[in-house]
């Protein structure tokens, strides 16, 4: 059995080396969904899967934290990032391309560390991640499943090299808590 909770924000991005020159070239911005897929081993005694509270407790910050943000790749033109920096109060800074593909692999990665930090209590049984989806228009997603997190074809999200913007940081419930992961 498998749940999903979705999750929405407005973010921008620039998609360097796309073969488009829209999405390589110019900064533009999605209305993004986020749906995340968790599953368990049974059932707890409210004979769920998990509290969807709970799920929204553990990953809202995460996701809020795109929202109305600019996310870039770290490896980006330097003149570029400064500029962000300088005229973008609201940017993530991420070690691969802010790609829907790149994005659903972040996403997972983080919720996946996420879900491992919250204190279930109710008989919940092996609480995982099976997957993210992550929209970039109503037409299009990428997905990544818990499996994608081994291979050997796709780079590894090391969480700690995902860098938020100050202004991202005063909105959190506890500025230290994206160190926690």
């Amino acid at each position: 059995m498998v749940i999903r909770k979705s999750f929405r924000f407005e973010g921008a991005h620039v998609v360097r080396n796309c073969v488009t020159e829209r999405c390589s070239l110019s900064i533009h911005g999605h209305s993004y969904v986020v749906e995340v897929f968790v599953s368990a081993d049974g059932i707890d005694n409210g004979q769920m899967i998990i509290d969807f509270s709970l799920l929204k407790k553990a990953f809202h910050p995460f996701v809020d934290s795109f929202d109305h943000s600019l996310a870039y790749w770290q490896d980006d033109d330097p003149e570029y990032i400064d500029f962000i920096h300088k005229y973008s109060a609201r940017w993530v800074s991420l070690p691969v391309s802010p790609s829907a593909e790149m994005l659903s692999l972040v996403f997972l990665t983080a919720m996946s560390a996420l879900l491992g930090k919250i204190e279930l209590s109710n008989g919940e049984k092996n609480v995982h991640v099976v997957s993210v989806r992550v929209h970039e228009t109503a037409s299009g997603y990428a997905e990544s499943f818990a499996s994608d997190l081994q291979s050997s074809g796709l780079p590894k999200i090391d969480l700690q090299k995902i860098i938020f913007s100050e202004d991202i940081k005063k909105d959190w419930p506890d500025r230290n808590w994206w160190q926690s992961l």
